[in-house]
């Protein structure tokens, strides 16, 4: 048994090894970006629509104050004309919008709630893909290929033999002459 879960961990090993190397960190940071743009987008978008809805609130309940105030006019002239019965009816439409004033307000209160999350994971969304994009404008070109192990941002010490010859025919010749 001891033997099996040892080759099953040398296969797996072997196999993380594999995939570490088929992953190229510049095309998943890329990958990233793109997914983070998107995810942007989508929440911007539904920003868009959840103002839109809260204007819709705001002019409903604009709508039901001026029902509420034509329904005050007319409950005045029921009562100055001893129409109990219609004074009945109307009072019975102001409280139920009234009622669905509160709920109006009730709603667009957990909506401005909402609206104020959103924003603000945008805002800290906006800020980490600013981030991603300094990270990927890092990178080097889609054109050069990426040697695994090798980081991009240590320099390239490597000297050739040519190199070396030429600055030592330089310092020869600069020596000869003083």
């Amino acid at each position: 048994m001891a033997l099996i879960t040892r080759i099953s961990r040398l296969f797996r090993a072997d196999l993380h090894d594999v995939l570490d190397r088929i992953e190229e960190p510049d095309v998943l940071l890329r990958q990233s970006v793109r997914e983070m743009e998107e995810e942007l987008a989508h929440d911007e978008q539904r920003i868009k629509m959840l103002d839109h809805e809260h204007a819709g609130m705001i002019a409903r309940e604009t709508g039901i104050e001026q029902s509420l105030a034509e329904i005050e006019e007319g409950l005045d002239v029921c009562f100055a004309s001893g129409r109990d019965d219609l004074a009945r009816s109307l009072i019975r439409r102001r409280l139920e919008a009234q009622r669905y004033l509160e709920i109006l307000g009730s709603k667009r209160s957990g909506l401005q709630d909402t609206l104020a999350g959103l924003r603000k994971r945008v805002g800290n969304n906006r800020s980490r893909l600013e981030s991603m994009h300094r990270k990927v404008a890092l990178l080097p070109e889609a054109g050069i290929p990426h040697q695994a192990g090798e980081s991009e941002l240590s320099p390239d010490f490597s000297v050739r033999e040519e190199d070396v010859e030429v600055v030592f025919l330089r310092e020869q010749q600069k020596r000869r002459r003083t």
